[in-house]
């Protein structure tokens, strides 16, 4: 017999023993618990505290670049339209002082130029986040200093700072607005407190209604109010606000209205003031098409230029026709504040409205800014420029005619093209009285509630004994009085008349 032989006749034995074929069995459970407690241990604890330690000696995986987000077009477009936007700040000073008397062009220049400076920074640190930030229907309440915000603005895929940009360029169009129907009396440091106000806190509270994530006009039901590029939001408020000033400051000495025998004072500078009314509409080919916020709605953007150029046009024929009808003279200050009237009025519009619709658009904003002018006149109110009529009177038709034109084909632009799936549509295109009565809504709560804050604001800063400049200054003229310079130093001006003496001509009258 082998040994293997032998082995298995023992193993046979022994397994018919009960005894030893317990003791067997239990042996084998026994070490089948064991094993499995060990298993367990192992997998529960020991192998994850192993694998947490190789992770944490192996470098982590970078987190997603926030800039991934970012659509490169369209901030590129966006950055281009904020440019041309900002352009429109020379075209404001030139039109203001071609329009004024030639002794306080260096004043309007200088409040521009501050005015830029001072919504600069109170943008920064609070305005954007009151205006822009969600918080509640009426002010945001986060994001000041644009501290905490994501690195684009919401899903516009343009990046925080270039859309930070743009807006700016917005504020600062509205404050230099309010400056025009009070060229000639306001003092620089009164200019420099309500100024504060405006692009502080009237500006971008009142303005957060209408453009604020969750502004009470943007999410109001069943139709909200739309404003596409800002004839309510930057053109209403600002000329309300410089209805406001103009109301506070008192019309200035020497004016002699129409009704009581006289009119407007001239301008010293015609030419430079329409050329500043064509920057002007130059600029407005960023403020219109670059509202999509989107070059890749490249249809948006093309109805939009086109809408604008429309309506400047035809607003700016209809004033020369007017005024040549009512005084047989081609009037050129009429006709630049006429296609400005026409720029601002489709400026809320302009997404929505087809080519026709811009027409007529544009020809209603060059007849109601003449009738503004008549209105200021006999109201005894001083508006050296049209400031009130072109963009508050404009800007509150504009605003109306959306719910009259627009063409019931358009919806909303998106960071790659249109959204359809809701559109806006006019009385005259089929979608009855809704949309008009949302605009209404809108523009007359924006109106009244910016002129309440505005005349508190005013009447504020007037009794600091700043808003306006003693007799005195006015005589001699702001850029003397509160700059010590002039224009123009080659002249000697002498109190409101056009005595002009040229050094070379003193020069040779002396010898």
């Amino acid at each position: 017999m082998t040994k293997l032989q032998t082995v298995g006749a023992r193993l046979r034995t022994n397994w018919q023993d009960p005894l030893i074929r317990r003791h067997v069995v239990l042996l084998f459970v026994g070490k089948a618990i064991g094993l499995g407690i060990v298993l367990t241990l192992i997998t529960r604890w020991f192998l994850p505290a192993v694998l947490g330690a190789q992770a944490a000696a192996t470098p982590a995986t970078p987190a997603l670049d926030p800039m991934a987000a970012i659509n490169a077009i369209n901030t590129v477009w966006t950055l281009v339209a904020a440019f041309l936007v900002f352009c429109m700040q020379v075209g404001f000073v030139l039109l203001e002082a071609g329009f004024a008397r030639s002794r306080e062009s260096v004043n309007i220049l200088v409040e521009g130029i501050a005015d830029t400076c001072i919504c600069g920074i109170t943008f920064w640190l609070w305005g954007f986040a009151f205006m822009f930030e969600p918080g509640n229907g009426f002010i945001g309440l986060h994001g000041f200093a644009l501290q905490g915000l994501a690195a684009t603005y919401g899903t516009t895929g343009v990046p925080l700072l270039a859309f930070w940009v743009f807006q700016f360029a917005f504020a600062d169009t509205c404050s230099t607005i309010t400056s025009g129907a009070m060229i000639g009396r306001c003092g620089f440091v009164g200019d420099l407190l309500y100024s504060v106000g405006v692009t502080g806190f009237i500006y971008p509270i009142i303005g957060h209604w209408a453009w604020g994530p969750d502004g009470w006009l943007a999410t109001m039901g069943p139709i909200p109010f739309h404003d596409f590029a800002g004839s309510t939001v930057v053109h209403t408020i600002g000329g309300v606000i410089s209805l406001a000033g103009a109301i506070a400051l008192g019309p200035r000495l020497g004016r002699v209205f129409k009704r009581d025998g006289g009119g407007p004072m001239p301008a010293h500078d015609l030419i430079i003031g329409a050329a500043g009314g064509l920057i002007l509409w130059f600029g407005w080919y960023g403020f219109n098409p670059g509202s999509t916020l989107s070059a890749l709605d490249t249809g948006g953007i093309g109805r939009v230029s086109f809408n604008t150029t429309l309506a400047a046009c035809s607003a700016g024929l209809t004033s020369l026709f007017y005024s040549y009808i009512r005084t047989r003279k081609w009037d050129l200050a009429l006709t630049t504040n006429g296609f400005l009237a026409g720029l601002v009025a489709i400026t809320c519009p302009c997404y929505w409205v087809d080519p026709v619709g811009a027409f007529f658009i544009g020809i209603g904003a060059g007849i109601v800014v003449v009738w503004g002018i008549d209105a200021l006149e006999y109201l005894r109110i001083d508006d050296p420029i049209g400031a009130v009529p072109v963009h508050m009177v404009a800007g509150i038709w504009g605003t109306l005619s959306l719910g009259l034109f627009a063409a019931g084909k358009y919806g909303a632009p998106t960071p790659t093209g249109q959204d359809i799936s809701t559109v806006v549509t006019g009385l005259f295109y089929g979608g009855g009285l809704g949309t008009l009565k949302a605009q209404f809504i809108g523009s007359a709560a924006i109106t009244l509630s910016t002129f309440a804050a505005a005349m508190a604001l005013m009447y504020a800063v007037k009794a600091t004994g700043t808003l306006r400049i003693s007799a005195e200054g006015e005589l001699e003229g702001l850029d003397l009085h509160e700059h010590g310079s002039s224009a123009y130093p080659e002249y000697m001006i002498s109190g409101s008349e056009s005595v002009i003496l040229t050094m070379s001509a003193k020069d040779d009258a002396a010898a």
